[in-house]
């Protein structure tokens, strides 16, 4: 099975990997802090795009970076597999030129990011989070797993504000408050982990995998969107 091509992509910067795309969305003032929105394994599909759009609708300057140079997949075995073939270090470098690039548009206001991601895209948000320093304020993985956790969170400086499943199956929640706790103690931020009676991608109402859940989804994004507003100035 041959891997689809997204048609999401509406930008193009420089990253230490090359030229790298994305999707972005600006709100209808024309300028709002910025927040980097990282995919989960599928890629650049529609979920990603309406992240990006509705933190857009709120005042954001929401980017979404393609780690996937354009294939998107609603197979999960397939989408394994992509996620396998994205070296960690890759990843998180094109993250980091995708946050000096969002810091230099003109219409991001604030000095700082946020970034917020799922699945595979939640494990980069604690890479980019350790990697990017004071560039990035507020980081928010939903049930982070994959190649871009990185083992030790001693240079975050950024607030870590995580939601994670009960019922998760990829991520099991005592590694989750056992990360908590390792986060807490290595950086010394403030961090908060909330944890849904839900599995695993609770959040994702495209629904790929069967897991979505209505009321869990709505309470999480209204934590995250507050803890964004909160936090990126």
């Amino acid at each position: 099975m041959t891997p689809a091509k997204v048609p999401h992509q509406n930008v193009t910067f420089d990253s230490t990997e090359g030229q790298a795309h994305g999707y972005i969305a600006i709100p209808e003032s024309g300028k709002g802090p910025g927040v980097i929105v990282i995919q989960e394994w599928w890629g650049l599909v529609d979920h990603i795009k309406d992240v990006c759009d509705r933190l857009a609708a709120l005042g954001f300057v929401a980017l979404a970076p393609d780690l996937y140079g354009g294939s998107i997949t609603h197979d999960g075995a397939e989408a394994a597999e992509m996620m396998s073939k994205l070296p960690a270090e890759e990843g998180a470098r094109l993250l980091l030129g995708s946050v000096d690039y969002l810091l230099n548009r003109d219409e991001v206001t604030s000095e700082t990011v946020g970034a917020i991601g799922f699945c595979m895209g939640g494990g980069f948000v604690l890479s980019l989070a350790a990697q990017a320093g004071d560039k990035v304020s507020a980081a928010v993985p939903f049930y982070g797993v994959g190649q871009g956790v990185p083992e030790s969170f001693k240079t975050i400086t950024a607030k870590v504000q995580g939601h994670y499943a009960e019922q998760d199956d990829f991520f099991p929640v005592d590694q989750a408050r056992e990360q908590e706790k390792q986060i807490r103690e290595e950086s010394g931020t403030e961090v908060q982990y909330y944890y849904y009676d839900a599995p695993h991608a609770f959040h994702n109402d495209e629904n790929p995998m069967g897991n979505y859940r209505e009321d869990h989804a709505k309470l999480a994004w209204t934590r995250a969107v507050t803890f964004l507003q909160d936090n990126v100035h």
